[in-house]
């Protein structure tokens, strides 16, 4: 019967690992795909690589908070485990289906948190720690990409400015004895460059997914001392590739193309800001929201590009900016890194408050209403219904 229960519990970790990479591609990957830098395919491969490296180094601390210090693992039961773990997984395949990536360590967090109550056994100043951390965070990535928004994106633009150009980026070179690699018919070498540089970005942005949403496959069963770490980063490693290839197309679509039109540098400073952090507090065992914090630093940057167009001084004296809807949209005929006025032959950036809000690109909405809400309330609602049912399952059903 052990033996039985093991298998389900290993079923059950495949099936959140696949969740795990139906949500969290989107946020590495949606503005990458969005900018038609890499494919969904490309994004699903480099995705389950990048994830496994992330989880098998830094992502261990994360696995040692949430296996064991949240609530004592000899609270782990087998059962208990796969209890925690089926919660995280279910209400991950509920955000999945309606093509929203929820957070998946609050969603963890949450269910062992509702074990914890249950059982008297939750570690307050543990679990105030992580909570604290989710409020911060995503303040931090609000205002530094405000920041680089408002101060710094205009110049970066005119630095990195590159239009993509029809056709493959890289193509193999037959014309000696060894095929090689080389740039494609169309595109230029700054294109390559900062084409190439999202990509690495992404990736990094990947790394700091698997760094933070590892243990939200293994940290019960692994707590329970079922499973080794390693085994579990090995099974957990494929299912998120798994769901990388599948499901996470519809999360790629979301973060790629409803919440915003990302150009490349958009997505740069994004990943940039949003990876650091995740990163950070991984290291340091606590689980964070890649999925909030991505959101946030997307918020802040748009934020911080619109308010360009007043001074610090004209806002105390009650002058309001005059947001353009587009000042985060690409312009022009293909995505850029930037936008129209980018170009390298551009005239340097104006000084803050003489520049317009007509002087922004106006292609598209700075943020859609509708799919921005709908992000934000099931972010919250899902780890919420975890929590919940975790504990009134503990509570009423003491067996367990």
């Amino acid at each position: 019967m052990v033996n039985l229960f093991l298998l389900v519990g290993l079923g059950v970790v495949v099936f959140v690992g696949f969740n795990i990479g139906g949500s969290n591609t989107g946020v590495a990957f949606g503005p990458a795909v969005g900018s038609k830098s890499v494919s969904k395919s490309g994004a699903a491969v480099m995705m389950t690589v990048c994830f496994f490296v992330g989880g098998a180094t830094v992502g261990r601390n994360v696995v040692a908070t949430m296996g064991g210090k949240i609530v004592p693992s000899s609270y782990f039961t087998l059962t208990a485990s796969i209890v925690v773990l089926f919660f995280i997984g279910f209400a991950l395949f509920l955000a999945n289906v309606v093509g929203v990536p929820a957070s998946t360590s609050m969603t963890g967090v949450g269910s062992i948190a509702g074990l914890g109550l249950a059982t008297g056994a939750l570690d307050w100043a543990v679990m105030g720690r992580i909570v604290a951390w989710w409020i911060v965070s995503p303040v931090i990535a609000f205002w530094v990409s405000g920041v680089i928004g408002r101060y710094f994106y205009p110049q970066l633009a005119r630095w990195f400015a590159v239009t993509q150009t029809e056709g493959r980026l890289l193509k193999l070179d037959h014309s000696g004895p060894v095929p090689r690699p080389a740039l494609g018919e169309n595109t230029t070498q700054r294109e390559a460059v900062g084409t190439l540089v999202v990509i690495a970005v992404a990736c990094y942005t990947a790394f700091s997914a698997g760094a933070s949403n590892m243990a939200n496959a293994i940290a019960p069963l692994v707590g329970s001392e079922m499973i080794s770490i390693n085994s579990g980063i090995l099974i957990a490693g494929a299912a998120v590739g798994l769901g990388a290839f599948t499901i996470a197309r519809r999360t790629i679509d979301t973060m790629g193309n409803d919440l915003t039109d990302m150009p490349l540098l958009a997505a740069l400073v994004v990943a940039v800001v949003s990876s650091t952090l995740v990163t950070g507090l991984s290291w340091l065992g606590v689980p964070v929201s890649v999925v909030i914090i991505s959101t946030m630093s997307i918020v802040g940057l748009g934020w911080g590009r619109a308010t360009r167009t007043v001074t610090i001084s004209d806002t105390i004296h009650g002058e309001s900016p005059e947001v353009s809807v587009g000042a985060l949209a690409a312009d022009g005929p293909g995505p850029t890194v930037g936008d129209s006025t980018s170009a390298p032959e551009a005239t340097d950036p104006k000084p803050i408050g003489d520049e317009k809000a007509r002087d922004l690109p106006s292609a598209a909405d700075l943020f859609k209403p509708g799919a921005s809400a709908r992000v934000i309330a099931m972010q919250n609602l899902v780890p919420a219904l975890a929590t919940l049912a975790s504990f009134l399952l503990f509570r009423f059903v003491p067996s367990l």
